[in-house]
């Protein structure tokens, strides 16, 4: 990475969240509730779809296969068509997203989310919703799966691109490496002020995927839905193995933020986010699934983690779970920077799997420090 401090403004994520994994066409015959294949289907944002999904930890290597953590390696060239398929570049639907992880729960596991959604592109067309990245609004999209799959449970993850979370990352990235002040107070309030709006669409957003169902002709018995919140990315300061001061953070850790601004982040926004998401669920009646500690320890540049090199190779016991900011912008697309990475999806994929066996209830899910995706837990959320 870079030694001088402003190039490292090329690599300033715009974090795009939203998930996702193919457009599903109406087929010419419909199944009723209870018929036809099961399903279990995500929609929503990046955090859902797979964005990141590429990585396999972080390294400071630029070439080849990037010290094994760059899974678009081919040997000669980069593919990132061969982690995100026909969505590579677009929705960033990748082949370890969390449906895609969570094991067999159903015989279809669809992933219409797409990176970079918002409320407006779930919510039906006919009710204002919009299209995203040349697909149809995702409630569309699940009306065609509900005619011709018997849908047990649609997990969500939305609300994190409506409240701005690209916004915020890069304030107070660059707060860090060019103004030398700190986003936390100036972006509170910003969220403050956005929030309530934010969770009634996301409240629209269950109502618009409940009248899809039940226009498909399922009861509320028939399937569930699970909302989720987000992990954190980052760890909070006493958990940063680099100073703040110096250039470390930027330049080796691809995590540019003040302990206060990480503190905030970790302790306060998250939160926040997880406990207005869960305020959603309890009034809308579906469960919620807490991700506020999923990626503890495994976060970029905490102490508990470290990065791939030629001796301490990609590992989900060792490795950071989340996609650093890249400031050089010379792996792969900024849109990846914080979000889960291969790792850290198959993570999110277990919890999903755990919650899918709780008919009921909210959990929180956790992680297991030295084990991978199989150490997940829930503890009562």
């Amino acid at each position: 990475m870079p030694s001088t401090p402003h190039r490292a403004l090329r690599g300033l994520l715009a974090l795009c969240t939203a998930a996702g994994l193919a457009s599903v066409a109406a087929p010419p015959a419909h199944a009723a509730p209870g018929t036809g294949p099961t399903a279990v289907v995500t929609m929503g944002d990046s955090y859902i779809s797979g964005e990141a999904g590429r990585w396999l930890g972080n390294s400071l290597t630029n070439s080849g296969s990037r010290t094994g953590t760059d899974r678009a390696w081919t040997g000669s060239a980069y593919d990132p068509s061969r982690v995100y398929g026909a969505t590579a570049g677009g929705c960033h639907r990748s082949d370890t997203a969390e449906v895609k992880s969570a094991g067999p729960l159903a015989s279809s596991l669809i992933n219409l989310a797409c990176s970079g959604a918002t409320t407006k592109n779930v919510v039906r067309a006919s009710q204002g919703g919009q299209a995203y990245k040349g697909e149809a609004p995702q409630a569309d999209q699940l009306a065609a799966v509900a005619a011709s799959h018997d849908v047990e449970l649609i997990a969500l993850s939305i609300g994190g691109n409506d409240l701005g979370f690209a916004d915020i990352i890069e304030t107070c990235a660059k707060d860090y490496i060019v103004w030398y002040s700190y986003c936390h107070d100036d972006q509170q309030a910003e969220v403050d002020a956005r929030i309530d709006g934010v969770m009634a669409d996301v409240g629209r957003s269950v109502d618009e995927i409940r009248a899809v169902m039940t226009g498909a002709g399922y009861s509320s018995s028939d399937y569930r839905i699970v909302l989720q919140s987000y992990p954190s990315p980052i760890p909070r300061a006493a958990e940063n193995r680099y100073g703040e001061s110096g250039w470390a953070r930027t330049n080796t850790g691809g995590c540019p933020f003040w302990n206060a601004d990480s503190d905030w982040a970790r302790d306060s926004l998250v939160p926040q986010l997880a406990n207005r998401l869960k305020g959603v669920a309890a009034a809308k009646g579906v469960q919620f699934m807490d991700l506020r500690d999923a990626l503890q320890g495994r976060e970029v540049c905490a102490k508990a983690s470290k990065q791939v090199t030629s001796t301490v190779p990609a590992s989900a016991t060792t490795s950071e779970w989340a996609r650093w900011i890249d400031s050089q912008s010379t792996q792969g697309l900024v849109q990846e920077s914080m979000h889960p990475n291969a790792y850290g999806q198959q993570a999110l994929g277990r919890c999903l799997a755990l919650v899918h066996a709780r008919p009921t209830g909210n959990h929180s899910c956790k992680n297991t420090a030295g084990s991978g995706a199989s150490g997940m837990y829930l503890t009562a959320g």
